[in-house]
């Protein structure tokens, strides 16, 4: 698929700061309000930074427990390759850790609201991928680096506001119907298609460096997470040679929890998620 945007995305980020104060910040993370502290938004013709307002925004992880999804460790590549030899494969036969969650297979209306832990200042994940996610910073803490979390797990409709607020910042980019909604899709996710609403992605930056954009990958946190995250069952989500097959731009600081098998098999393909998941479904259908 190709790019929706002629534009590349620092030119997008300028125009985000000269427009209606509206600045997307990676897949789904978004702000138009002022902003304060170590976390405040680049202006224009500067790089994008994290939204500091998303730890106010997500779920209580304590009120989620009424409608909490069943808990379970990470099901092995192995594991549901087993399976496979008693029936044919399908994205909906795969284990909660390896669930597909993009714009073509978009999360059910009625999908549960996963049982939340909060990690750090209000930001929370799927409690299953917690004590891994625990263990990956630490273990960047313990090399020397600062990884700070910039957005977790976020409600259905503050998705779906940061997906309206990216559709308006299209049309003020001169963008209409359809040609705007499909580029705002390109950098934030619409409702019930991002990872974050599963609660099984994070963003993470260097705390000397939190802006969204291409140079996160040039710092030394994100250098040490991308080499190591595999092993604490993180894969970088949203490579930058992918974008035709994820549908969205590069994004060197979204993590996806995969558990550790898959992580490794996935990092060793060299293959984006959608890739490897079409390729471990045929094999186990073969």
């Amino acid at each position: 698929m190709p790019r929706p945007s002629s534009l590349t995305r620092r030119e997008l980020i300028a125009l985000a700061g000269v427009g209606a104060g509206i600045l997307i910040l990676g897949e789904g993370v978004l702000a138009s309000e002022a902003m304060s502290g170590p976390a405040s938004l680049a202006r224009a013709g500067s790089s994008e930074s994290c939204d500091s307002t998303e730890a106010g925004v997500s779920e209580n992880p304590k009120a989620a427990a009424s409608e909490r999804s069943p808990e379970g460790a990470a099901a092995s590549p192995e594991e549901v390759a087993d399976s496979a030899a008693k029936a044919s494969m399908s994205l909906e036969d795969l284990p909660w850790n390896l669930r597909l969650v993009n714009k073509d297979h978009p999360l059910d209306e009625d999908f549960p609201l996963p049982d939340l832990e909060e990690i750090i200042d209000g930001y929370a994940v799927d409690v299953r991928i917690r004590d891994d996610l625990a263990a990956l910073l630490k273990a960047a803490r313990k090399a020397g680096h600062d990884p700070v979390v910039c957005s977790a797990f976020r409600s259905h409709d503050r998705q779906r506001e940061l997906y309206r607020a990216r559709v308006s910042q299209s049309k003020d980019e001169g963008k209409r119907g359809q040609e705007a909604k499909d580029d705002a899709a390109f950098w934030v996710a619409p409702p019930y298609a991002s990872e974050h609403e599963a609660g099984l992605a994070v963003d993470l930056v260097d705390g000397d460096y939190q802006q969204l954009d291409e140079r996160q990958e040039e710092t030394a946190t994100q250098k040490w997470l991308m080499k190591h995250c595999a092993k604490y069952g993180f894969i970088l989500r949203y490579p930058t040679d992918k974008s035709a097959i994820t549908g969205i731009g590069y994004e060197p600081w979204h993590y996806r929890y995969v558990g550790k098998e898959a992580a490794f098999a996935i990092a060793e393909s060299g293959l984006c998620f959608e890739e490897w998941i079409e390729k471990y479904l045929d094999q186990g259908n073969a």
